[in-house]
């Protein structure tokens, strides 16, 4: 657990900071700086989808996931618990308490680093891929708490349930999953990624929640196709 416990603790730190430059920072500021994360989060979202070995098992795994997703109200249920997390412990004046917490926390969560590393940190105690991945979402914690504030800052959960369960589940994990089955997952978080890229260049407003069935069902259909 010490990769995610480190990740825990760069996210939180990099929002602190990104939280005290929200005040600093003239508005314009805060939001070219939002359109630059959001044509980067694009670009890795689509190296990530690429890498796909069969498009066939990228397509089946998200539209069979976004249908769970939206039979489950995914995006609904997460929604609401940024929602009732805002009328805790939301700060000010800044009303994208929700928007901070869902966009973050997917992005912190979604991607091969946090699985691999997890799965390694759990095995073996090697968290060297965790502490890149820590150090990367840290400064992403900054830019993001510097333009919607403190949702950011509980993405620190959600990272420590999502990365502490993998690690927790490693053994497990570790026998039942072979590389092409990682990859194809993969490429489905790429996806996914690019949904959020979307979001943030306010070009289209995706549940991207309701996607997020497909990185299970992903696996399953490279193991059997």
């Amino acid at each position: 657990m010490i990769g995610t416990l480190i990740n825990v603790g760069t996210v939180l730190a990099g929002g602190s900071v990104g939280l005290y430059l929200h005040s600093a920072l003239p508005e314009r500021f805060q939001r070219i700086v939002l359109q630059c994360l959001g044509l980067i989060t694009l670009l890795l979202g689509a190296q990530m989808a690429l890498k796909t070995a069969n498009i066939f098992i990228l397509l089946g795994s998200l539209l069979i996931g976004a249908l769970l997703g939206e039979w489950w109200r995914l995006q609904d249920r997460m929604d609401a618990l940024g929602h009732w997390l805002e009328t805790k412990f939301k700060r000010g004046d800044n009303d994208r308490f929700t928007e901070g917490f869902v966009t973050t926390s997917l992005l912190f969560c979604v991607g091969p680093m946090a699985v691999l590393g997890s799965i390694e940190d759990g095995v073996s105690g090697n968290y060297k891929t965790l502490a890149i991945k820590a150090f990367m979402d840290g400064f992403s914690a900054l830019v993001f708490a510097a333009e919607l504030g403190w949702g950011v800052l509980f993405s620190a959960v959600s990272v420590l349930v999502y990365q502490g369960g993998i690690t927790l589940a490693a053994a497990s994990l570790q026998r039942v999953l072979t590389d092409p089955m990682i990859n194809e997952m993969s490429a489905v978080g790429g996806l996914v990624i690019v949904g959020i890229g979307l979001m943030l260049l306010e070009i289209k407003r995706l549940p991207v929640a309701n996607f997020l069935p497909a990185l299970a069902i992903a696996p399953l259909l490279a193991k059997f196709i």
